[in-house]
């Protein structure tokens, strides 16, 4: 229902924080487009709010992307003095409970900043919606069947005899 799926058009190890922000709307586009769509939301869209929220708080803790907290890294790293001694990577912090706490408070407004601009979008879908939902119904009804019209026993590679 509400899932959506990014295939990257290349390999990218570089990233602007415009382009983060750009994947986060998409990642929270299936969850808008179910409740425009249906009227209501469904479990469909877990995944995309979880790596929403993952990557939002990468954009904090790892790439510096946050007035807030600064240009700083604030990630568990394991540490080559603890190996072996069973202290666990995140049984040491790196930073204090009150960067933890302000990181915890940025992560829901880096997403709500997100969420707004496509219940923007979606707004404005909202006013064109019902004169083309009709035409969106019907083009939902035949994804499944990958094709408008049945193949014909003379169509390329078919090896099933044409429908009655």
């Amino acid at each position: 229902m509400g899932y959506t799926q990014q295939t990257p058009t290349e390999d990218r190890y570089l990233l602007k924080e415009s382009e983060l922000l750009d994947r986060l709307d998409v990642l929270l586009g299936g969850r808008i487009a179910e409740k425009i769509v249906y009227g209501d939301v469904s479990t469909g869209p877990q995944n995309d709010l979880q790596r929403a929220t993952d990557m939002a708080r990468q954009m904090i803790t790892q790439f510096g992307m946050n007035e807030q907290l600064g240009l700083a890294t604030y990630e568990d790293m394991p540490s080559p003095l603890f190996n072996g001694t069973g202290m666990m990577p995140h049984d040491r912090k790196e930073y204090s409970e009150e960067t933890a706490r302000t990181i915890d408070a940025e992560v829901p407004k880096i997403l709500a900043l997100a969420s707004q601009a496509m219940s923007l979008a979606a707004a404005n879908l909202e006013e064109i919606l019902p004169e083309k939902r009709y035409t969106l119904m019907v083009a939902l009804s035949l994804v499944p069947c990958r094709h408008l019209a049945p193949e014909s026993p003379t169509s390329k590679g078919s090896k099933r005899p044409a429908r009655r």
